[in-house]
């Protein structure tokens, strides 16, 4: 009778504390619905950007994200993306994509650049902020003098 009742109080304590994952994927479809379509990067803006460099997506210099072309396919959570800014110091880049949008509000992607997306471990977790049916902003991150700043990428429908 102790032995059960262990394991009852073990097994209740290992559930009672599982962590959660910050991709949650609990879907946020309305949301989702609502970016579907093609998109262009306005603007991007964070503390200091007249004279600091940030490297957005381990990609390019946040400046070369303005103009990028975004597409979002909402029924099966696929894209693409491009950079085509014209600064000479920007290279042109192109990728499919994979995204979602959890119900915590999060935007998740993934860059697969020729990759299956199941074989790409590694992803950007952005919040998603203000969305309309003509913009939206992703907000991530960054560290600037080792304190966290936000970047914010201002999307604008094509």
């Amino acid at each position: 009778m102790k032995r059960i009742f262990f394991l009852l109080l073990l097994s209740i304590a290992v559930i009672g504390c599982k962590s959660t994952s910050v991709t949650n994927t609990k879907l946020d479809n309305k949301t989702e619905r609502m970016l579907k379509g093609n998109w262009t990067i306005a603007s991007v803006d964070f503390p200091g950007s007249d004279y600091l460099k940030v490297n957005s997506f381990n990609l390019e210099d946040s400046s070369c994200f303005i103009g990028s072309d975004w597409s979002f396919i909402s029924n099966n959570n696929k894209g693409e993306m491009s950079l085509n800014n014209p600064n000479t110091d920007c290279k042109g880049f192109s990728s499919p994509i994979t995204w979602y949008v959890n119900k915590d509000g999060n935007f998740v992607l993934k860059i697969i650049n020729n990759h299956k997306a199941k074989n790409v471990n590694t992803g950007y977790i952005l919040k998603l902020n203000n969305v309309t049916e003509t913009s939206f902003e992703l907000i991530d991150k960054i560290n600037v003098a080792g304190q966290v700043k936000d970047i914010t990428y201002t999307f604008q429908r094509q």
